[in-house]
């Protein structure tokens, strides 16, 4: 099955892209989103298996809990507290994440 991860921010997309050894759809919310525009956003993708990487805020506690309402089975990879951002968090940490849902990683 192919695989899409949404994102917040370019600067997620930026941080996360170079880790993959597999095609991933990389998509970006570019922050708050409306309902609307998340469906629109994610409706060529929905026959994807959909995880989300959204930081550790407010805002990606609402992201979350949109996802959640419109796209029930996507998985949420939780960023730790102590980083708050993607694009913050160590790439160590991030692949972990990554590999932890089964994702295909670079080694070295």
């Amino acid at each position: 099955m192919e695989k899409c991860i949404i994102v917040e921010g370019r600067s997620d997309k930026l941080k996360i892209t170079p880790l993959f050894n597999e095609q991933v759809e990389i998509l970006c919310t570019n922050g708050t989103i409306s309902e609307d525009d998340l469906i629109e956003l994610l409706e060529p993708y929905e026959h994807y298996e959909m995880v989300t990487m959204f930081d550790a805020d407010r805002n990606g506690e609402k992201l979350r809990k949109l996802m959640n309402r419109v796209y029930s089975e996507a998985q949420h990879l939780i960023i730790p507290f102590q980083f708050r951002e993607v694009a913050e968090t160590p790439t160590k940490v991030l692949i972990k994440l990554l590999k932890d849902a089964k994702f295909i990683i670079k080694e070295g």
